[in-house]
């Protein structure tokens, strides 16, 4: 049995901050208002396909591609960042990344819509 002579510190050395009421409130407040942008860009993507040119049998394909894209796509990237270890961390360089290209193809996304429109 070993005997302990001082007191021992509970708190680990990287301890999470204790969050208030009101400030977990305000965290939330501001998901809530993230959700209800999520639901009205989702209320109205069908119109959107719909104005892209997408036929009504085809909207379903639309809807489930980014979900199944990310059921392929994220084991895969998360697999690569466990094994990377660079000046920038583990994940950075996938965030970097990840942005340069969702950047890119908002760019191209616009491009085409002003196309679009410019058109008509």
């Amino acid at each position: 049995m070993s005997s302990s002579t001082g007191p021992q510190s509970s708190a680990p050395a990287h301890a999470r901050p204790q969050l208030s009421f009101w400030q977990i409130w305000n965290m939330c407040f501001g998901f809530l208002g993230i959700q209800f942008g999520f639901a009205l860009q989702n209320a109205n993507v069908s119109r959107i396909f719909q104005t892209l040119g997408a036929s009504l049998d085809a909207i379903p394909v639309l809807w489930i591609a980014a979900p199944l894209t990310g059921l392929v796509v994220q084991p895969i990237i998360g697999y690569f960042s466990d094994r990377t270890w660079t000046r920038l961390g583990r994940r950075r360089p996938y965030f970097l990344v990840g942005a340069v290209l969702a950047s890119i193809a908002l760019a191209f996304f616009i491009g085409i819509m002003l196309k679009y429109v410019l058109t008509k």
